[in-house]
């Protein structure tokens, strides 16, 4: 059950819509002002939020702006102002979508299901990224980045530090290494694994100072994030 909040201090406004969503079979919770509204915006455990700008305590488009420095949940936006400037300014702040009151709930519960729809669209198309020791590395764009410097790899460099990164504070023995990346019948030199580990220290820990890539005499390589 997907979960809404409302935070709107219009209680008959707000109770309105809250009958009419759980109609539609949501879960939902109300904030009458604008701090409550904030800490369960912060809250991290709703779907979609629908965010009234003119709240006491602390304004619709503050919470917009407090919400976005950590999370992209849908918020739409509800107030009784039409101006264009304003919808300019709600939507440049990152709201997904506004709606002037009075409205009706049908263009509502519309709206709710398209922003619902949109965002999980867009989850499931972005690309995975992945974060270790300062190093992004977004496997479908074959792109890979240390503190924000972009890295320069080639293929199996490129799929020797994914495996790293993906298995961190995990030992990857030589022959994992080697049959994962170059496969099970590869007949090339068998010290191809130590390669192009230097090469990658050659890139990354001598390019940048660090230490990066660990070696486990006898055993193979890690990744070591600590905490």
């Amino acid at each position: 059950m997907q979960k809404i909040l409302i935070v709107e201090d219009e209680e008959k406004i707000a109770r309105f819509v809250e009958l009419e969503l759980k109609h539609e079979g949501y879960a939902v919770t109300k904030a009458f002002d604008g701090r409550e509204g904030l800490e369960l915006a912060e809250s991290g455990q709703f779907d979609l939020i629908l965010l009234d700008i003119m709240l006491p305590g602390l304004s619709g488009t503050e919470i917009l702006r407090r919400v976005r420095r950590e999370s992209d949940v849908p918020i739409i936006m509800l107030t009784a102002r039409d101006a264009v400037m304003d919808k300019v300014s709600g939507l440049d702040m990152g709201a997904n979508d506004y709606i002037t009151k009075p409205f009706a709930i049908e263009e509502l519960l519309a709206r709710i299901r398209v922003t619902l729809r949109n965002h999980v669209s867009q989850q499931e198309s972005a690309p995975e990224v992945l974060h270790c020791m300062g190093i992004t590395l977004d496997s479908e764009r074959f792109k890979v980045t240390y503190n924000g410097v972009p890295v320069e790899l080639t293929a199996k460099e490129f799929a020797m530090l994914e495996m790293l990164v993906r298995n961190k504070n995990i030992v990857m023995s030589r022959n994992t290494l080697l049959e994962n990346i170059w496969g099970y019948d590869y007949a090339g030199e068998t010290n191809v694994v130590d390669v192009y580990v230097r090469y990658l220290r050659q890139k990354l820990d001598q390019r940048f100072g660090v230490k990066l890539i660990t070696t486990v005499r006898g055993v193979g390589y890690v990744i070591k994030e600590e905490g």
